[in-house]
């Protein structure tokens, strides 16, 4: 009897379901556009969502000051050889910096903002190996014969170069350490594969341990097994903190906002990245189209070369000629 039941639910539901989807396809559909919506200028919009009242404030600090019971726990790990690995929803900039202002006083604490777009790699090993320079002449005095030659300026070296200095363990022991946090490992920035070999170099060198954290949710993909296991030696904590992307956020682009001709280039790459490479080339040439004819209001449809699969897009960026422009450069990269 139950069985029979639960036979007539699932049926009831399929059902209901195609019924659903029948009235759904034969409805009037809306004729409303996303270019339809008043887009703002960003600053005006920037400026509306920095005054958005916070909620919840107390219970956000009750859970980042609950955390504080695990720093012994996590400057011993460093300690011990492992790199910290930390993720969960809320930005964790707050927590590890006032983690190494509180824990690793008696240490060099090298600070990496991975969510800057501009991060340039090159110049973070040369500023980190000039901080591991200092600590070697202040923990051994007068450079050693071996150590004199490191003296070549540093930002004249190779990144192979700089990455053999970190790596060294010429005339060096393990009584000092240097700690690297990385604010958003995964950023726009890091996040390419070479970018990511070059930092889990940096973290299996002796003198070196790595705090990081990480937000997308496909960033456990940039890495291989030796990468996780061998070089960073991951250890994962997760320590969801609730709080506001305010600073990693400032640099990231509003799309439903008006901005500059970069600005809004960059918009319709992100929209344009999501779509099939056929239609991604429709739209190549109708930027090359409306460029040559800026005085006619499209391209009409039997001008399509034959065998282009015509796309249906479910939104749309007001861009200017300028922009439309700077949007087929970032295309044919």
């Amino acid at each position: 009897m139950e069985m029979n039941d639960a036979e007539d639910e699932e049926f009831g539901f399929s059902r209901n379901y195609f019924l659903a989807k029948e009235l759904g396809g034969s409805a009037v559909k809306s004729t409303r556009k996303l270019s339809d919506i008043n887009i703002v200028d960003e600053q005006e919009l920037r400026a509306a969502v920095s005054n958005i009242e916070p909620k919840h404030e107390k219970e956000i600090e009750d859970l980042i000051n609950s955390y504080k019971s695990l720093y012994p726990r996590w400057a011993f790990d460093l300690r011990c050889g492992l790199g910290l690995l930390m993720y969960g929803f809320g930005s964790k900039k707050t927590l590890l910096e006032d983690f190494a202002s509180t824990s690793l006083t008696e240490y060099s604490v090298f600070v990496i903002n991975g969510y800057l777009p501009t991060i340039n790699i090159k110049q973070v090993l040369i500023s980190l190996a000039e901080v591991l320079w200092d600590q070697l002449k202040t923990k051994r005095g007068a450079p050693s014969k071996s150590l004199a030659k490191d003296q070549q300026p540093f930002s004249s070296r190779s990144i192979d170069d700089l990455l053999s200095f970190l790596d060294g363990s010429e005339d060096r022991t393990n009584d000092f350490l240097l700690f690297v946090i990385i604010h958003n490992i995964d950023g726009p920035g890091l996040r390419d594969s070479e970018t990511q070999q070059y930092l889990a170099r940096v973290a299996s060198c002796s003198n070196i341990r790595m705090m990081a954290s990480i937000d997308h949710v496909n960033a456990p993909l940039l890495w291989d097994k030796k990468m996780v296991h061998t070089q960073f030696n991951w250890c994962w904590y997760h320590v969801p903190t609730f709080v506001p992307y305010k600073i990693e956020g400032t640099f990231f682009p509003l799309i439903l906002a008006h901005g500059n001709t970069t600005q809004t280039a960059k918009n319709a790459v992100i929209v344009l990245q999501s779509l099939t490479p056929n239609a991604q080339g429709v739209f190549k040439i109708l930027a090359e189209y409306q460029l040559s004819h800026s005085e006619e209001e499209g391209m009409p449809i039997d001008n399509l070369p034959e065998g282009i699969l015509m796309a249906r897009i479910a939104c749309y960026i007001p861009i200017t000629s300028e922009a439309l422009e700077k949007l087929l450069v970032e295309m044919t990269q």
